[in-house]
């Protein structure tokens, strides 16, 4: 009966002149609006923000199919259409670049996640005296800049006077050239990541562990469950939902690198752009030697759209595999 009566509703709206149809929708929003008006208020802060900082620039996105020219401005620069993206594909540096990115970004996802959700774990069965310690000084490089921590990496790594060439001279090994050997930098690049941005998954990870309902481990103590198998049986299944999540954002920056980390700890060395290089530092290189703007708006333009498409896919898959774990 219910079901009739809703299909009746349905059918009057359906039935109802387009004007007065948008009139109760407006009246509806409105309705809405004035009882959570509270809420609203305090959103208006951050909706301004992604309103200046994030809508109101994307008018800047022409600038991708235009030859840009300071003088002329955004409006009157010539039209070009996809030349900017053809020169970017056309580099002989394209295709090194793009294959960086993506690899160094899916072992950040792979590594960055499973060392984070192990932390996370491993916190959950310490005393809640030392969590205090440890979750603070994970999440304290999270606060340090890119610039800060190459310095401490040219430290480790500088070949004269570095602390791990000093320590091989010490047991009579040769010292290695770190800035000119392009081998080890993707296992040092990965270690670099990692120990900057894993404190801040962890304390997602964790929070996410501490909202387990503590009965089903209690039972599973009583079943005389290990561990381990806790872990594998009851804390990882109950955090899919988080993880999926995580994963999912993460691989909408599957073709956006990180600058800082890709920069400043290689120390711009151009002995390493076939091992460190990505599309966010080569961009950054030819437009500061070029300057060309309309190549570099081009390049975030494409990696914006990718990142999208990768996104919509990751969750359109989740979605169909189990819809109570997407983000839509």
């Amino acid at each position: 009966m219910l079901k009739n009566v809703s299909l009746t509703q349905q059918g009057a709206h359906a039935g109802a002149p387009p004007g007065k149809r948008r009139k109760t929708w407006i009246s509806r929003e409105l309705h809405h609006f004035k009882n959570n008006r509270e809420l609203f208020l305090l959103s208006l802060p951050g909706i301004l923000y992604k309103l200046i900082f994030a809508y109101i620039p994307m008018i800047g996105l022409i600038i991708a199919f235009k030859n840009y020219r300071y003088d002329l401005g955004i409006f009157g620069s010539k039209w070009v259409g996809l030349d900017n993206f053809r020169y970017l594909f056309t580099t002989d540096t394209a295709w090194r670049i793009t294959r960086n990115t993506v690899l160094y970004n899916t072992a950040y996802i792979l590594v960055g996640t499973s060392a984070a959700l192990l932390l996370a774990i491993l916190m959950n069965e310490i005393k809640a005296k030392w969590s205090k310690f440890y979750q603070t000084a994970l999440f304290l490089p999270h606060f340090l800049s890119w610039v800060l921590v190459g310095y401490v990496a040219y430290a480790f790594l500088n070949h004269s006077d570095g602390f791990i060439n000093r320590t091989l001279e010490s047991f009579g090994l040769e010292p290695v050239s770190w800035y000119q050997n392009a081998a080890p930098w993707p296992v040092i690049l990965i270690l670099a990541q990692l120990w900057k941005v894993v404190g801040f998954n962890t304390l997602i990870y964790f929070a996410g562990i501490i909202g387990i309902n503590s009965e089903y481990y209690e039972a599973a103590r009583i079943d005389g469950a290990t561990k381990r198998q806790m872990a594998f049986k009851i804390t990882i299944p109950l955090m899919a939902p988080i993880i999926i999540i995580m994963l999912i954002l993460s691989i909408g920056n599957m073709f956006r690198g990180d600058f800082g980390l890709h920069y400043f700890i290689p120390n711009n060395s151009g002995f390493l752009y076939g091992s460190t290089d990505i599309i966010d530092t080569y961009v950054y290189r030819a437009l500061r030697e070029v300057g060309n703007v309309s190549m570099s708006a081009a390049t975030g333009f494409y990696q914006s759209v990718v990142g999208l498409v990768l996104v919509l896919s990751a969750n359109a898959i989740v979605r169909k595999i189990n819809p109570d774990n997407s983000l839509w």
